[in-house]
């Protein structure tokens, strides 16, 4: 739990979200943006908590890069979606970090390794102990839980299996049906 509040008087100083099965459903490797689509409730949840001030970073491993089932480009075509519909929403995103390391070869970009966060850190002037890590799996906490950051865990995508496997030392801060719950969940702890 953050030991107080940030500069801006909110709980955190940076929400960090994972993409696939967090913001977005996770069919397994999204290659095109043609197959890339919005919870609907995703970018709703995050104006709520845009509108208090909080600020975003997406950090996603990408592993069909290496794997050669995601071009780099098109890639690129999604993330550059994501920006403009986080701008048209008024979301803050700071930045989009993404690790397409294969797991077999991974450096310590690819979650749980610390390293995008890291980046983001030193980018963004960030106490991580003051941020927040939103995902649905075991590797989002667990890098949450390694940089001392509170963890949220939500049930879509890979989130009800994850909760039944999380070690009991590994249990996030909260947990939420979907990014809408953990919207009001955050808002909460904040009042």
């Amino acid at each position: 739990m953050p030991s107080s509040k940030s500069e801006t008087g909110l709980p955190y100083e940076m929400i960090f979200l994972d993409r696939d099965g967090t913001l977005n459903p996770d069919p397994g490797y999204i290659a095109r943006l043609d197959d890339f689509r919005f919870y609907d409730f995703t970018l709703s949840a995050l104006q709520i908590l845009a509108r208090q001030g909080y600020r975003f970073c997406i950090v996603t491993n990408q592993s069909g890069i290496a794997r050669d089932l995601i071009n780099p480009d098109d890639l690129e075509k999604i993330h550059e979606y994501i920006r403009g519909e986080f701008q048209r929403h008024q979301i803050p995103l700071e930045g989009i970090f993404v690790c397409p390391d294969h797991p077999d070869q991974a450096g310590e970009d690819r979650k749980p390794g610390p390293g995008m966060f890291k980046r983001a850190a030193r980018e963004f002037g960030l106490d991580l102990q003051r941020c927040l890590m939103i995902g649905d799996s075991q590797k989002d906490i667990i890098a949450g839980h390694n940089l001392d950051m509170d963890t949220l865990l939500v049930l879509t995508g890979e989130g009800r299996r994850t909760a039944a496997s999380l070690p009991d030392d590994q249990q996030p801060r909260f947990i939420a049906a979907d990014l809408m719950e953990a919207s009001h969940k955050i808002m909460e702890i904040q009042a």
